[in-house]
């Protein structure tokens, strides 16, 4: 894609006026109605579809992996042990088997060392002095030490642009009140939200998960907000506490938007369903700067032209072809990483897509993808791949008879299990007296599904802890040993 408009100056003349010896806007910038927030680059997405634009995208990524190699002495160090001249890298295939990826441990590994060589844990790939940083994010580091990601004032001006996109599809508009319920403290969904929402006009309530359940309903009740973010699972423990604390239903808050992220739950129809009707709002679902669509038909990646896109084989890491369709392990790599603070080649957190290149039902642009699972989070019982999110679809395919929340018990170290797996369920209140027919069903439904038969272990309702943040629907037993 070409260079971003400075949709920065176009932001602050919305809400200040016409600064003196500023561009003017475009003329569709006035216009509160447009499908898009940028539509000059949000148009252009297609582009990036064709076989020019794919052609053209892989000029700019062969240049990016010299660029990469002369700005970053970790990288250069990376390419030379491993054989790598960056003008060798000929094709798509050739950079796929040759550029090592830079996945969870290569990012881990490189933090620790610059915690021994500089005192710092950002990584060896920082490639700025650290007083020209704006930003520090991470992740939540559940499965050890979170991992970071740094912002330089570019870097944030991106992620503004990228997430205004995202929040644009929903509905979200310059003026509206936006109650932020996504934990603040590090995460990307919190701080990053709040600046792209302050970058398009919006009023960002930043209250935060950490602030407590009390307190987010406190303020939705004082402050009248009409978008709510948070995760699905808190989205779904406010039905449940909402007439606890304050009287009063969810849908009695006024909520138009609810946009949910950071596990799976807002993309499964019946979640979606759930939601929607306890709340009263059209529901969104977000992954990053991705949004779902009114047809629900997968995240739209709205910055798309920005990144060259591979998907890999989640076992040999060989290429697959990307088209309508085809699931892999997704791996980026951004066509303008050698400007960043901290560039990288092949960037590969753990997630398995199917991506979809044909058009969306909803009309708008960009390819989409569904979260199949992650690496990391597979399991496989008698050779069968299972992943979390589609026993959360089977399990919330059956509320109210179920509350929608359970556990999986791994008696060793996954990804093998031992059959049956074992599941913690909450049953729903109407069900306590025919739990036995209820738990044929839900075998029968699992096995249709997933085909594999559980054990299920019921319990009340109320009985598991609801998660403000990332819900962990793993209990690893085999630690308790």
């Amino acid at each position: 894609m070409e260079k971003l408009p400075d949709v920065a100056a176009l932001a602050r003349q919305l809400g200040q006026g016409t600064e003196p010896g500023a561009a003017e806007p475009p003329a569709w910038f006035a216009d509160p109605n447009r499908p898009y927030w940028n539509m000059d680059a949000e148009l252009k997405l297609e582009e990036f579809a064709t076989l020019r634009g794919q052609e053209r995208a892989w000029a700019r990524l062969r240049r990016t992996i010299r660029d990469v190699y002369d700005a970053s002495p970790y990288w250069r160090q990376r390419l030379d042990e491993a054989g790598v001249v960056p003008e060798a890298v000929r094709t798509p295939t050739d950079y796929a088997r040759m550029v090592p990826l830079f996945d969870k441990e290569a990012h881990r590994q490189s933090q620790e060392d610059s915690l021994a060589a500089h005192g710092h844990a950002l990584g060896l790939h920082l490639r700025v002095p650290l007083d020209q940083l704006r930003l520090i994010c991470a992740t939540s580091g559940t499965t050890g030490n979170p991992t970071y990601y740094i912002y330089d004032a570019n870097g944030l001006m991106g992620s503004n642009e990228v997430y205004a996109r995202a929040l644009w599809r929903t509905g979200v508009r310059p003026g509206m009140r936006v109650l932020h319920g996504f934990a603040l403290s590090m995460f990307a969904a919190g701080v990053p939200v709040v600046h792209a929402l302050n970058y398009m006009g919006a009023c960002a309530i930043p209250v935060g998960a950490e602030a407590g359940t009390e307190r987010l309903l406190l303020q939705a009740s004082l402050l009248k907000p009409e978008v709510l973010t948070c995760t699905p699972s808190y989205a779904e423990y406010l039905i449940e506490k909402a007439p606890q604390v304050t009287g009063r239903e969810i849908g009695a808050f006024g909520f138009k938007i609810l946009i949910v992220g950071g596990e799976p739950g807002g993309s499964i129809p019946e979640v979606r369903k759930k939601l929607g009707e306890a709340f009263g709002a059209k529901v969104y679902d977000m992954q990053g700067p991705a949004m779902s669509c009114d047809a629900n038909e997968g995240f739209h990646m709205s910055s798309m032209g920005g990144s060259w896109y591979e998907l890999l084989d989640p076992d040999t890491k060989e290429l697959r072809p990307i088209e309508d369709g085809a699931t892999g392990e997704w791996v980026t790599t951004s066509l303008s990483a050698a400007k960043g603070v901290a560039p990288v080649l092949r960037m590969a957190v753990g997630d398995l897509y199917q991506l979809f290149t044909e058009p969306c039902a909803c009309g708008k642009t960009g390819w989409r993808y569904r979260i199949v699972g992650r690496v990391d989070d597979m399991l496989k019982v008698k050779g069968v791949m299972v992943y979390p999110a589609a026993i959360t679809k089977v399990v919330q395919a059956h509320y109210p008879r179920l509350t929608g929340f359970y556990r999986i018990v791994l008696d060793e170290p996954p990804p093998r299990v031992v059959p049956p797996l074992r599941l913690k369920v909450e049953y729903g209140e109407s069900e306590a007296g025919r739990l036995e027919a209820l738990r044929n069903e839900l075998e029968d439904a699992m096995h249709n599904a997933l085909k594999i038969r559980p054990e299920i272990e019921w319990l009340a309702p109320g009985s598991l802890d609801r998660s403000v943040h990332k819900t962990q629907v793993f209990e690893k037993a085999y630690l308790e040993k």
